[in-house]
């Protein structure tokens, strides 16, 4: 099958912009393209799976409000989507189950209030089109395929896997649904779809932007993120969502560590020169890349020298850093810890759904999906069983699980990795995003990361970006890793790359 690049007549945020500035664009127009694309496309790619009745009236709201001389926000008018795991008041959030679902026989699940990310796209100024497809309770980094919505297809690459969980998500915006979309990521599942359909992800640091109203699989890592087309709309959008809100104590950790005047403002088109960037080598992770990758991977090396950069070779070889993996079997190849807690993060979930909620508690939750147990054997989170902690943590899900084994992997995590970046005197990581290239949709494979059991266990942010397509035509994505807190960094390199290779889906 011919593959394709995310669509290139899509607009970007800046072409939505300069339109509204000058007149000839307003939002209505602006939603009614996408409303006409999803009419087109959707039905095939089954990205969006809840649409946002009023998405035209708002759009007209901020027309009238921008003809009255408001001041508006940044993404005023910018058409976009969120996953269907966060909260937006009066839509159900299914997690892509059916017995989470009132249309397909289940119980939906109805907040009374946004959650925190949402709140904030809307309070820019941004058109909330609908909710995407996600796999069952976020749970597959490569595909949606047992949603009860059905599969979403890659929309640059229908025959081979989208990236999950948000695999809606990326499919809204690679197919020019969306300009811009909300994901979240446990384990991949910002990084994994954005790669595979050409997109920028940001995958953030751990407490910098919060989650609070978005359903969990592990409360201390999890956190939500944008997937874009081009870098500086990921920018944008990341200053929209960044920042503190008492809603989510834990995002008290990333005040003072946000760049005065956003990330946007920091994209330099010379971020590379001078900088000093790691390779991805047996130190990191001892799994080796395919032929086909290794070979875009020193094409893109080329381009990080050319534009300056120093590489150095396997930084982490020595430091201990790749023992620190443990998947949870060799059959599945995750490191799940940290998800001990599942069933505690969704008891708080859904007390935070409001009273008029059909589940208040993590019984009642067990209770409407006992005929499909999650936690049972051959239940979509089974394999959690194989953690030390969790069935204690199961079996009181109103106390907080102490997570030793899992604090212990993170302190040691951010140990070995400040240790490194210190001494080889690193501004960042440079990695293929997968080992190989995308499996085929209904091929029962994994994507082969490279990053996420390490960054999502030490909360360290990643940035992907498109880099070159295999020879197939499916998309080959990099990934740059930072220290906590490097956001800025990342982005200015990425933009650095992007603009070098003409890249992004805008380019």
């Amino acid at each position: 099958m011919t593959h394709a690049h995310p669509d290139p007549a899509a607009p970007t945020v800046a072409d939505l912009q300069e339109g509204f500035a000058s007149g000839r664009l307003s939002a209505e127009q602006a939603a009614a393209a996408c409303l006409d694309r999803i009419a087109a496309e959707n039905p095939r790619l089954n990205a969006i799976i809840i649409g946002n009745p009023e998405a035209m009236a708002e759009a007209r709201a901020i027309d009238a409000r921008r003809a009255a001389g408001e001041a508006l926000g940044p993404l005023a008018g910018v058409p976009v989507v969120v996953k269907d795991t966060m909260d937006m008041a009066g839509f159900p959030s299914t997690g892509g189950w059916s017995l989470l679902c009132a249309r397909t026989g289940g119980v939906d699940l109805l907040p009374g209030t946004d959650a925190p990310v949402v709140a904030r796209l809307r309070a820019a100024g941004a058109v909330i089109l609908g909710k995407t497809n996600v796999p069952v309770l976020s749970a597959s980094g490569t595909h949606a395929n047992n949603s009860w919505a059905g599969p979403t297809l890659n929309a640059v690459a229908p025959d081979l896997v989208p990236g999950g969980s948000s695999a809606g998500t990326a499919t809204a915006v690679a197919a020019g649904m969306a300009v811009l979309g909300l994901a979240e990521e446990t384990g991949g599942s910002i990084q994994n779809p954005a790669a595979a359909q050409g997109l920028v992800g940001i995958k953030p640091s751990f407490g910098l932007v919060p989650n609070a109203g978005v359903m969990p699989l592990a409360s201390q890592r999890d956190v939500v993120g944008p997937i874009a087309r081009c870098v500086r709309d990921a920018a944008l959008t990341l200053d929209v969502l960044a920042g503190f809100t008492t809603e989510d104590p834990k995002t008290v950790a990333g005040v003072g560590n946000i760049p005065d005047g956003g990330y946007a403002a920091q994209l330099s088109p010379t971020a590379l020169a001078g900088r000093r960037i790691g390779l991805y080598g047996p130190g990191w992770r001892d799994q080796p890349l395919s032929a086909e990758t290794a070979d875009l991977y020193a094409a893109a090396q080329a381009v990080l020298r050319a534009r300056g950069a120093v590489l150095v070779d396997d930084p982490f070889a020595g430091s201990g850093f790749a023992a620190l993996r443990r998947p949870v079997s060799d059959e599945y190849q995750f490191d799940a810890r940290g998800l001990e807690s599942v069933a505690h993060d969704l008891q708080r979930y859904l007390e935070r759904l409001g009273p008029r909620a059909a589940l208040r508690s993590f019984a009642d939750f067990a209770r409407a999906t006992a005929a499909k147990d999650a936690f049972a054997p051959g239940g979509t989170l089974h394999y959690l069983h194989l953690l030390p902690e969790f069935a204690a943590a199961l079996a009181d899900p109103l106390l907080p699980p102490p997570l030793r084994e899992f604090t212990a992997v993170r302190a040691a995590y951010r140990r070995i990795f400040d240790a490194v970046m210190r001494a080889q005197r690193l501004d960042a990581l440079v990695f293929p995003q997968a080992r190989s290239a995308l499996p085929a949709l209904h091929a029962g494979r994994q994507i082969a990361e490279t990053t996420v059991s390490e960054i999502n266990i030490a909360g360290l942010p990643g940035v992907t970006f498109p880099a070159g397509r295999h020879a197939s035509g499916a998309p080959f994505g990099l990934i740059l890793v930072g220290g906590m807190w490097s956001e800025a960094a990342l982005l200015a390199m990425a933009f650095d790359y992007e603009t070098a290779t003409g890249g992004g889906a805008a380019g």
